[in-house]
């Protein structure tokens, strides 16, 4: 009998996460086309009730590309990884990474979407960054798009509602999968797939007025098969060009509670779970799973398919399963009760649970438990890709930064993740988001930050860039260091 494993493996992967969107910047220079992170706007708002839902019309969209700024569309200039990744890089070695997650621009090396050619400027400047890891001995873990669909084709058939978005992504990803083979392990077709049902536009240019469906269900879900063969066209691509490589999938897991004991909350719990893990279930086990034809069915949804999609899913399963994982979440029949803000999803408030600046719940435990349900779930290996907390970071007279509670939700977290090693789960890594201060996801904030790194940068582009180390940044070095033992 195989002996219970009390701590993290030797090869355990420590290390942090990017998007390529919230920190490049350089959103015009050597040849990078429009994407649609470029098209979310700073939003002036309070930090809690707000679920954070980002919706563009095409009427918004016409303004915003009139629009040039950088200070109403920070993420167009992000942090300046572009000009400083050296830098930024030496201080993830600094901490003694083992994995850094990153995402590949897609505008970056296709501008339009559909060139005829890719932008040789935009691949060079990613052999450069691998150049740099592979210098302190760092392995990439690369998202192939996370949020950034050329705005080309959100304009000529509205991203992946049509399906012509697959063949355009396959072209980008071939390009990317022949150029960095053998520099590349870790691979993510693409992030958090299941944002697609609140956040349509930045995941997958997606306008739901452009779309001549009435159902928004039915544009989600068409749109949502059309990444999920994709994903698995790219996992095929993968295994042809880097036959040793690992290829994923990715979620943001919404771990679910039922709100009581009654039957009809904890019915409306399984029925969240369903749907958020939906997306695995296909591209772990290759196919639609059953509960999906009801929910299709009572909500008018009807997938368009052609003759090959089922063996395309079947025959192209992932390797592992990435999460994002900030939180946990309350499910009741009807949803009654008062909100909290969550990473793009309302949920309601758990009494039981601390709450963040942008009363976001913290619950660590609730990672052991996802880890677990996921693990049983899929027997597959599991990756966090994405876990951390947002805060006000305030910079002391003498330079420093203390942000015990960063270090205290990240401590929470660890040990979680370590007694789902010892229930038994396979954990091949943890990459905290946003290693290094970056522009928000929903919001284009730069002062929700959650980096070891303090980027010396407000909401509205001003400050001098540079980095400074936080408390957070000595503790992170340490428990790596330790392999995950010393979180003092």
């Amino acid at each position: 009998m195989t002996k219970v494993r009390k701590n993290f493996p030797k090869d355990f992967l420590w290390g942090g996460a990017t998007a390529a969107s919230q920190v490049e910047g350089a959103y015009n220079v050597d040849g990078k086309g429009l994407s649609t992170s470029d098209m979310v706007p700073l939003k002036s708002r309070t930090h809690s009730n707000d679920n954070m839902k980002i919706e563009v019309t095409s009427k918004q969209l016409e303004e915003y590309l009139k629009d040039d700024s950088t200070e109403y569309f920070p993420k167009r200039s992000g942090v300046d990884f572009y000009h400083r990744y050296k830098e930024d890089i030496a201080l993830f070695a600094e901490m003694g990474f083992k994995v850094y997650r990153l995402s590949i621009a897609w505008p970056r090396i296709f501008p339009n979407g559909d060139d005829e050619s890719p932008n040789e400027a935009g691949l060079m400047f990613y052999d450069k960054i691998f150049d740099e890891l592979e210098k302190y001995g760092i392995e990439p873990l690369v998202t192939i798009t996370h949020y950034e669909m050329p705005i080309n084709l959100v304009q000529k058939y509205n991203g992946f509602e049509s399906r012509k978005a697959i063949d355009d992504y396959l072209r980008f990803a071939e390009v990317i999968l022949e150029r960095y083979k053998g520099r590349v392990k870790y691979w993510v077709p693409f992030n958090e797939l299941n944002m697609m049902l609140v956040s349509p536009f930045t995941c997958a240019g997606v306008i739901s007025d452009r779309s001549l469906e009435k159902n928004p269900m039915q544009i989600k879900y068409q749109a949502s098969h059309h990444q999920l063969l994709a994903s698995a066209l790219a996992t095929k691509l993968c295994r042809k060009i880097i036959p040793d490589a690992k290829i994923g999938c990715m979620i943001a897991r919404l771990e679910t509670y039922a709100a009581t004991s009654k039957p009809e909350d904890q019915l409306q719990a399984l029925h969240d779970d369903q749907l958020n893990v939906f997306y695995p279930e296909v591209l772990v086990r290759g196919e639609y799973p059953k509960y999906m034809y009801r929910y299709f069915e009572e909500n008018g949804v009807s997938i368009k398919m052609e003759p090959e999609d089922e063996k395309i899913l079947k025959e192209n399963t992932a390797d592992f399963v990435a999460i994002s994982y900030y939180m946990t979440y309350i499910a009741s029949e009807g949803g009654d009760g008062e909100l909290a803000s969550g990473n793009l999803v309302g949920t309601q408030k758990n009494p039981h649970l601390k709450m963040t600046e942008w009363d976001w719940p913290i619950d660590a435990i609730g990672l052991r438990i996802t880890l677990n349900r996921l693990y049983d779930r899929f027997r597959v290996p599991l990756f966090v890709v994405e876990n951390g907390l947002g805060a006000i970071d305030k910079v002391e007279e003498d330079g420093s930064v203390h942000d015990p509670y960063r270090i205290d939700y990240l401590r929470e977290h660890i040990e979680q993740m370590k007694e789902a090693i010892t229930d038994g789960v396979d954990l091949i890594g943890y990459t905290t988001w946003g290693c290094i201060d970056l522009i928000s996801c929903g919001t284009s904030e730069m002062s929700k930050r959650y980096g070891f790194i303090y980027v010396d940068q407000d909401d509205h582009g001003n400050g001098t860039l540079n980095r400074i180390r936080k408390d957070s940044f000595y503790w992170y070095k340490k428990v790596i260091a330790s392999n995950g033992e010393d979180l003092e």
